[in-house]
């Protein structure tokens, strides 16, 4: 168990790598499913554009929502959109940098998706067989068929086993023509994705710098609260089980006393320990009122300490208010740095 332990920690405390690989395997992973994915066109008219799309598009969609699911600050995320104002202000542009950190994990594997798909060649294919241009590509002597007819015949062009129009248009001829748009786009998107890439992570930064470490300072600091949030609850629920056990306990064997069962054992020396680790929270009605508490209004951003009653008033009674949504000390301190 502490080797498991240890190795739960070390994500916990290397969760952007962890991340960033899981992300790589997830890419992987969508070119090993490619690969082994049978690919079978339908050759109808009304139903190869249908399946080459949903081929080309809804697995990269499966694949980005899953980027999402498999990031543990998704649901932190969602928590501070979600939440009350309260006594801290929400920023918006680190919900927004939160956010576009999560969404470009997640778009490498539907990207190696797509990309691997269009180079290949299959599913664009299968979609446009019908749209080939026969007046160009094909014999312009054949007899002239209606439009239900050419349409048929033209579906067929990914099923060279049962492809009936070869006098009408080579077979090898359509598919080499369909293929090559389809790895033109191809590389297209690739280049279009890598000068995406390019410009979010190498000149994002350099338009408003501040702005910038602004909000990634404020991202990590809701990340490391949450998680230090989730051990101080550990340790409360711990030790505020831990007393109620030893109380039921002390109090049983009261109860054996009186009836002259056996003598009371020694109350165990740590019981004042985990008390004092309550911090004043001995009930439960007071637990789920804090819990409240926490999520609609969770403490100011401020280290200051609090203002001191006087005789006349509050020492800081003359002074202004300070906004949640003021920039704190350690936002001035990035200005400055900048």
């Amino acid at each position: 168990m502490d080797k498991f332990r240890m190795i739960f920690q070390f994500f916990q405390s290397n969760q952007e790598s962890f991340m960033n690989g899981i992300c790589g395997i997830m890419a992987l992973a969508s070119t090993q499913m490619y690969s082994a994915f049978d690919f079978n066109c339908p050759c109808l008219p009304h139903y190869n554009l249908a399946y080459g799309l949903g081929i080309l598009l809804v697995p990269p969609f499966i694949l980005f929502l899953l980027g999402f699911v498999l990031n543990n600050n998704i649901s932190m995320l969602a928590e501070e959109w979600r939440r009350p104002q309260g006594q801290r202000g929400k920023d918006p542009a680190v919900l927004r940098y939160m956010f576009c950190s999560m969404a470009q994990r997640a778009m490498i594997a539907p990207v190696v998706w797509v990309s691997v798909t269009l180079l290949d060649g299959k599913c664009i294919t299968c979609a446009f067989c019908t749209s080939v241009p026969v007046e160009t590509l094909g014999n312009a002597s054949h007899p002239r068929l209606t439009q239900g007819e050419m349409q048929r015949v033209l579906a067929r062009i990914p099923c060279k086993e049962i492809y009936n129009g070869q006098q009408l248009i080579a077979n090898e001829v359509a598919v080499r023509y369909l293929r090559c748009i389809s790895q033109a786009l191809g590389w297209c998107f690739v280049l279009l994705m890598t000068t995406l890439a390019f410009l979010v992570r190498s000149l994002r930064p350099c338009f408003s710098q501040a702005a910038f470490l602004k909000s990634r300072y404020w991202s990590h600091y809701i990340d490391i609260e949450r998680k230090l949030f989730d051990e101080t609850c550990a340790e409360h629920a711990r030790s505020f089980a831990k007393v109620c056990i030893q109380q039921f306990f002390e109090g049983m064997s009261m109860d054996l006393v009186a009836a002259r069962c056996h003598l009371p054992r020694k109350a165990p020396a740590d019981a004042g320990e985990a008390a004092e680790k309550l911090l004043g929270i001995t009930d439960r009605g007071t637990m789920n009122m804090a819990l409240k508490s926490w999520h609609r209004c969770k403490p100011a951003l401020q280290l200051h300490p609090p203002a001191l009653p006087t005789g006349n008033g509050w020492v800081g009674e003359g002074q202004p208010p300070m906004h949640p949504s003021t920039p704190r000390r350690e936002t001035a301190a990035y200005y400055s740095w900048v």
